[in-house]
């Protein structure tokens, strides 16, 4: 073993576990001021730890033993927990998580951003915990992910299909899920009869490595109208074992609203530049929000949790104290439903997005809405917010922004502070970026307000919408 190695093994005992850290992650701290980084652990908790690698200034390790038990701590529902990387929270109680989410928000915004802030809005939580998300993907495998006390026993393992989720940071192994509490029933029921139906034809599962098998991925989508998606793809097209389990789902699950396929026998299983062949009912959905109607196909993006939605809806429509009259720039407005939602409270909505199908879906969807004071524009960002698109669209009063997890490229900041629009709403699910895009725009503007929401129970992701109003 190498020197390297036996530095990043070290015993520690009885240590304090004293905060939530980045990604979900425990943070440990010894008397003499060490660092630990855990994933089993909940603040609270005294522990002895096993390392197994260092960084330079902390260490990554495995808890050997509990001491004392956190008063923070919950009983997970899942017996997945802790080999599933989809709810790494679960051992911590509710209360605690939006404690630990909002901190991280406030941290982030002054640590990284030095940015002075008005009194926090407490955190927006979600009335249901579990059960909330509206849209699943799960990967078939013909070998599936076995458990340490599996490979050490000596029972052969004969079944190794699995219909599940890839184990965190491997691309080929896939964790078979007897259970998920994160979707609504119909999804649950509908995943588990595609599994039992597929091994009792002998539906031969996809081999990444191999690239072989028939069932490669399935995707369930489920709106808070009671509609249902289901999307099979397929990679080897075996027609009759295609029809036999289709005719399968359309018979048991008359629930379904959509039932498509896809044949893809490329590398990877992205659809995005696949055909999506309808079987049965419609190749859409719809969710609606406040009698908007949101139609909702195999690639649109939409909001994964329905419900945490309408309030992050309202939090940046309420901040945006639209009186009818403004025009309002939607930056990264994916299929338009912030700028759907507002509309009505404005005289007009521009958004802009990079991808062309999403903007086309944002069209369809406010034709559908009878919203006529919308206008929607796709391409980058940084290409499309110049001067020369202001100066032919409008100077407009408010601006609602909404980038990815990598915050907004430098010169879609410039673009905003050379803009000076009276308000900007930021809308954000990384508050890291945003401190940093907020301390550039700090030049300018003034935070006025502050409000994490909580769009994913059981996780360490949030959500975070600010307010800026321009400096007098």
């Amino acid at each position: 073993m190498s020197k390297r190695r036996r530095r990043a093994q070290k015993s520690f005992e009885n240590v304090p576990v004293v905060d939530a850290g980045a990604r979900g992650k425990s943070v440990a701290k010894t008397e003499e001021g060490e660092v630990i980084f855990l994933t089993d652990a909940v603040p609270g908790d005294v522990v002895n730890i096993q390392t197994f690698k260092k960084k330079r200034s902390f260490y990554e390790g495995r808890v050997t033993k509990f001491i004392e038990l956190s008063e923070r701590r919950a009983t997970p529902v899942c017996k997945h927990f802790n080999t599933c990387g989809g709810c790494k929270w679960q051992h911590m109680t509710y209360e605690s998580q939006l404690y630990f989410k909002q901190k991280e928000v406030v941290e982030n915004l002054t640590r990284i951003g030095h940015l002075e802030l008005p009194e926090i809005t407490a955190i927006a939580g979600s009335s249901q915990q579990y059960h909330y998300r509206n849209k699943m993907e799960f990967s078939f495998s013909a070998n599936r992910w076995l458990t340490l006390e599996e490979i050490q026993s000596d029972i052969e393992i004969e079944d190794k299909k699995a219909l599940g989720f890839h184990i965190p940071g491997m691309w080929d192994k896939i964790l078979h899920l007897d259970e998920c509490h994160l979707h609504p029933q119909i999804g649950e029921d509908i995943r588990l009869s595609v599994h039992a139906f597929a091994k009792a034809e002998n539906i031969s599962y996809f081999n990444p490595r191999e690239k072989t098998g028939t069932l490669r991925t399935l995707m369930l989508r489920m709106s808070s109208t009671g509609e249902n998606m289901v999307v099979i793809q397929f990679f080897q097209d075996n027609e009759a074992q295609r029809l036999a389990l289709l005719d399968h789902l359309k018979e048991s699950f008359p629930q379904i609203t959509s039932l498509q396929y896809i044949i893809n026998e490329k590398a990877n299983d992205t659809i995005y530049d696949q055909d999506v062949i309808c079987y049965h009912g419609r190749d859409h959905i719809f969710e609606e929000m406040e009698g908007l109607q949101f139609k909702i196909n195999a690639k649109s993006f939409y909001q994964t949790n329905s419900q945490q939605a309408y309030e992050l809806y309202k939090i940046t429509r309420d901040f945006a104290g639209l009186s009818g009259e403004e025009l309002v720039y939607d930056l990264y407005t994916g299929t338009g439903t912030i700028a759907q939602f507002v509309a009505k409270k404005a005289k007009h909505v521009v958004g802009i997005e990079a991808i062309p199908v999403a903007i086309e879906d944002a069209k369809t969807n406010a034709q559908h809405n009878g919203i006529d004071n919308t206008t929607f524009f796709a391409g980058d960002m940084k290409e499309v917010f110049t001067q020369d698109f202001i100066n032919e669209h409008g100077q407009p009063d408010v601006v609602i922004t909404d980038p990815p997890r990598d915050g907004m490229h430098k010169d879609v900041v410039a673009q905003l502070l050379h803009l000076s629009a009276k308000k900007i709403v930021y809308v954000s699910c990384n508050s890291a970026t945003q401190a940093r895009d907020l301390a550039l725009l700090n030049e300018k503007y003034q935070i006025t307000k502050v409000q994490p929401v909580d769009m994913f129970p059981q996780t360490h992701h949030v959500e975070n919408v600010v307010l800026l109003e321009l400096r007098k």
